[in-house]
């Protein structure tokens, strides 16, 4: 697998953004505080000069982020029916990916796959296993995001429910290893869909972490 490296200028925008978030989350002396929307102010020109996003805009993505920074969770289902496995339309790029999202505040893990898989493709499914827990940055997702994000990978399987589009995708299909189409790889990539084939025909595997 050819990973894509993500600009160095980026991880030091997000660090720095941490660094901002948690100091200001934690201080009461105005001078602390000045110092530590001083560092936000910095993190917010790198991301501008490095993405050309507007000030603006990255001032108020940083400012929306409240208490210690910590990632962000992003849950995928992983769902087999006869060797295939399921794969969402995304409405945004027109490409494809495993149903799922970010989980939602007061959702346990499982709860949070479930919902997702109903909701964008109208199957209901029972979670049996988590396969892998990845950091994004080491995924080679494109586009990088300003935020870091951990993704975890259940394999679910249907216990009822229909195929169903959504608001957020045109439709829901099941396709073979040799034929998965064009991935929307913000979210999944070539590698991780062949990693779960390969968890799909070994069940005694252990999670994949990292």
């Amino acid at each position: 697998m050819t990973v894509v490296q993500e600009p160095v200028w980026l991880g030091w925008a997000r660090q720095l953004q941490a660094i901002a978030q948690n100091g200001l989350t934690y201080s009461h002396n105005p001078f602390d505080i000045e110092r530590f929307q001083s560092v936000r102010q910095v993190a917010s020109e790198m991301m501008e000069a490095g993405s050309g996003t507007a000030f603006e805009k990255i001032q108020a993505l940083f400012a929306e982020e409240t208490g210690y920074m910590t990632p962000k969770v992003d849950m995928r289902g992983v769902v087999f029916r006869d060797g295939k496995i399921l794969l969402v339309k995304e409405l945004l790029d027109g490409k494809w990916t495993l149903p799922g999202g970010w989980a939602d505040i007061n959702e346990s893990p499982s709860i949070a796959v479930v919902r997702e898989i109903r909701e964008e493709t109208g199957y209901e499914t029972v979670p049996i296993k988590l396969l892998a827990v990845y950091d994004r940055v080491t995924q080679g997702h494109v586009p990088p995001l300003p935020y870091s994000a951990y993704k975890l990978f259940f394999r679910c399987e249907i216990i009822g429910g229909a195929p169903a589009e959504s608001i957020e995708t045109g439709g829901a299909a099941f396709f073979g290893e040799t034929d998965v189409p064009e991935l929307s790889q913000a979210r999944v990539t070539p590698a991780q869909i062949a990693r779960m084939f390969d968890h799909y025909r070994h069940l005694e595997w252990p999670t994949d972490f990292d």
